[in-house]
């Protein structure tokens, strides 16, 4: 899961994720990480840790940290939320040899739309309409991914 500080959105979608392969007993490694330095360390915004809190979600745990070259080794699957972090994240591939590991999460909802979520952070009540969006587009990637990332 990544955005643009690791403060907001993939943090909030970290957590929704992690719940929902915890629920569906899949063995998965799920993290999050912005395509900036300027959080690292730092917990996710106060309005994302209270967001995901009302919906049963603890993301205290968490800690901001940069997208690097080295994720792409790590992970299966990189989720960009919007079309920036998407071309941020895809200049770190110089060979163009993860590319189709690199996806816009919304898709998993209308593929082909490549719509992004919007970043909550200047405004407060943004926070649930992303969770919503974030929860819906969990969902669908469990649906659509569980036989496939769990091979």
């Amino acid at each position: 899961m990544v955005c643009l500080g690791n403060i907001c959105r993939s943090p909030l979608a970290e957590g929704i994720l992690k719940k929902k392969v915890e629920e569906n007993q899949l063995d998965w490694e799920v993290g999050s990480a912005g395509t900036g330095a300027w959080h690292v360390g730092e917990l996710p915004d106060n309005r994302s840790i209270r967001t995901a809190r009302q919906h049963g979600i603890d993301i205290t745990d968490q800690r901001a940290r940069q997208f690097t070259a080295k994720d792409f080794k790590d992970y299966d699957l990189i989720l960009a939320m919007d079309s920036t972090n998407y071309r941020n994240i895809l200049q770190l591939d110089l060979a163009s040899e993860y590319k189709d590991k690199v996806k816009m999460i919304l898709n998993y909802l209308e593929p082909q739309k490549n719509e992004s979520v919007p970043d909550p952070y200047w405004n407060d009540n943004g926070f649930e309409k992303v969770y919503q969006m974030l929860e819906a587009a969990c969902t669908a990637l469990v649906e659509q991914e569980s036989d496939t990332l769990s091979s």
